[in-house]
C-alpha cells in the first residue's frame, strides 16, 4: 500500500513537471510579449526557454518526448527565418504548418495501416486497435481545427492579440480535444497485466 502511494506521488510530481516543461516556454513567450510588445524579443525568449525545457526533460526524465523534440526543431527553424528576415509571418504560420504536418503524418500512417500515434504515445497509454483508430482521428481533427483557427487568427488579429491566441487559444483547443479523448481512452484502455 505504501509503495502504491509513493508511486502515485512520484507520478503526480512527474506529470506536474511535464506540464511546466511543456507550457512554461509558451507562458514566457506570452509574458515577454506582454511586457515589451516586441515579437522578435519574445521569439528569442521562446526558443531559449524551449531548448532549456528540453534539456530539463533530459535531466529529470532521461528522455526527450518525440513530439517536443520535433516541435523544438520546427520552432528553431521558423524562429530562425523570422529573425533572419525580420518578418513575423514565419513564426505566425509555424503553428499551421506544424499541426498540418502532424495531421498528415497520422492520417497517412492510418491509411497505410500503421499507427503513428501509438508509436508516439504507446509508452503512456495502452489502447486496443479501435481505441487507437478513434484517438487518431480525433487528433487529426484537433490538428486541422488548430491550423484553421491559427490561419484565421494571424490574418485577422494584431500581433499582440495573435500571441495571446497562440498561447491560450491554441492551448484551449487542445484542452477541449483532450477532454473529448478521455471517454475514448477509458472505453478502450487495455488493462495492465
Amino acid at each position: 500500500m505504501t509503495e502504491k502511494i509513493t508511486q502515485d506521488k512520484a507520478k503526480t510530481k512527474s506529470n506536474g513537471r511535464r506540464t511546466l516543461l511543456d507550457f512554461g516556454p509558451l507562458l514566457l513567450f506570452f509574458g515577454a510579449n506582454y511586457l515589451y510588445h516586441d515579437l522578435m524579443l519574445s521569439v528569442k525568449v521562446l526558443v531559449l526557454a524551449t531548448i532549456i525545457a528540453l534539456g530539463l526533460s533530459w535531466v529529470f526524465e532521461r528522455r526527450i518526448p518525440k513530439m517536443a523534440a520535433f516541435g523544438c526543431v520546427a520552432l528553431v527553424f521558423f524562429a530562425g527565418l523570422t529573425l533572419y528576415f525580420d518578418n513575423e509571418l514565419f513564426i505566425k504560420i509555424k503553428p499551421t504548418v506544424l499541426t498540418l504536418i502532424f495531421a498528415a503524418a497520422i492520417a497517412g500512417g492510418r491509411c497505410l495501416g500503421r499507427n503513428p500515434l501509438a508509436a508516439l504515445m504507446g509508452s503512456q497509454i495502452q489502447l486496443d486497435n479501435a481505441g487507437w483508430r478513434k484517438l487518431s482521428w480525433l487528433w487529426i481533427t484537433m490538428f486541422v481545427c488548430s491550423a484553421i483557427a491559427n490561419e484565421i487568427a494571424w490574418r485577422s488579429l494584431s500581433t499582440d492579440s495573435w500571441v495571446t491566441f497562440k498561447v491560450f487559444g491554441l492551448s484551449g483547443i487542445s484542452l477541449i480535444f483532450v477532454l473529448l479523448t478521455l471517454p475514448v481512452i477509458q472505453k478502450h484502455q487495455l488493462q495492465e497485466r
